[in-house]
């Protein structure tokens, strides 16, 4: 099979600074023949820096879809645009690569994951922080039941001030949200794929919008002083999710709380046979993966080697964009699945969802 042929719908931040890079890093494997923007510049600038020789630039991402010689779309759009572009990609016999999260709420990603199945095509999601190491080696050691039953975990996504001042970030009908379905949506795809468990029972959050609309709080945002009148999502959330097998999961997500730990992208997991902590985000010089438990009569605590994890792909190495990227193209190749599954997407995206209903309607939601 040759060179897979992608388009891409959105080259803003996300595009530029994950997508381009980590499908040039593939190049063997693709060619992007295809760009797309509502900004006919910006679309115009990725084709002559990251297209193929005659790449097509569009401002209509139905010119696009109606391109023959297009085979897989990565969507790099905002939120809430996810849902009508997978579909109408899925309908013009498009593979689909949709940026996190699947959708802003649960009845978009479920018009993606119906349109999907009646495609015949594949279809994934872009939550790359599986591929680091140290969460290749927890999900690994969870699969092989090194930490016994695993009954309680915590999704960590939170920033001391690290609010996103580009883009549409702050822009709640674009988004859907802020920080919960953007960083927080990692954190839990993270602990719900370790904890192979996307059977919830109910949902209670809390979500607050305190600190995004005082000009105080922006000082010492690593990214720059926000505009608190253009603030439009929550700062922070926070939510408790039950699985029906009495398992718990509390997440934490925030661009701005007055908290000296910040901590992204991790998990703590909690079994009857042993616990395990990945530490990654500002607070920490390196991603690291510890796991405790009792040995020969004392307390023990180990870390794993910086070298080797385990490998989802075909081999090479580099960092998780580019990894995900590969496998992604690969699984394509080869008429095999992508590790990252829609239905998984879709349980993530329900969670995050029931905790915006929850903590609007003041009640515990039911699944």
């Amino acid at each position: 099979m040759g060179k897979l042929k992608i388009g891409i719908i959105g080259c803003g931040g996300i595009a530029n600074q994950k997508h381009f890079p980590a499908l040039k890093n593939n190049e063997n494997l693709n060619d992007i023949v295809a760009f797309c923007d509502v900004i006919w510049e910006r679309a115009e600038k990725a084709a002559k820096e990251f297209g193929s020789e005659g790449a097509k630039v569009y401002t209509d991402y139905k010119e696009l879809l109606a391109d023959p010689e297009v085979e897989v779309v990565h969507i790099c759009t905002p939120n809430v645009s996810h849902g009508e572009i997978a579909v109408a990609a899925f309908a013009a016999k498009k593979h689909v690569y949709c940026e996190k999260p699947m959708s802003h709420d649960t009845a978009e990603a479920e018009k993606m994951v119906e349109a999907w199945k009646a495609s015949g095509m594949q279809f994934t999601v872009g939550y790359q922080n599986r591929f680091r190491p140290e969460v290749q080696n927890l999900h690994a050691a969870c699969k092989n039941g090194d930490l016994g039953d695993i009954y309680y975990g915590k999704a960590h996504a939170v920033r001391r001030r690290g609010v996103p001042t580009w883009g549409v970030f702050m822009d709640k009908e674009a988004q859907g949200g802020g920080p919960l379905i953007d960083i927080g949506t990692h954190a839990l795809d993270i602990t719900l794929w370790c904890m192979d468990n996307y059977d919830v029972d109910r949902v209670s959050g809390s979500v607050f919008y305190k600190l995004g609309g005082l000009k105080q709080a922006t000082e010492g945002n690593l990214f720059g002083p926000w505009d608190p009148e253009t603030y439009e999502v929550e700062d922070s959330a926070m939510g408790y999710i039950t699985m029906k097998n009495g398992a718990a999961i509390s997440l934490e997500a925030s661009w701005a709380l007055n908290i000296l730990e910040s901590r992204e992208a991790s998990t703590t997991l909690c079994g009857t046979a042993a616990g395990a902590e990945i530490h990654s985000g500002m607070s920490y010089g390196k991603n690291e993966l510890i796991y405790n438990r009792g040995r020969n009569g004392q307390l023990m605590e180990e870390t794993i080697s910086p070298v080797g994890g385990v490998a989802y792909f075909g081999g090479g190495g580099g960092e998780e964009g580019t990894i995900d990227c590969r496998q992604w193209l690969e699984a394509l190749q080869n008429g095999t699945e992508p590790l990252v599954k829609p239905e998984e997407a879709l349980g993530v995206t329900k969670v995050l969802d029931a905790i915006y209903k929850s903590a609007k309607e003041g009640k515990e939601i039911k699944f």
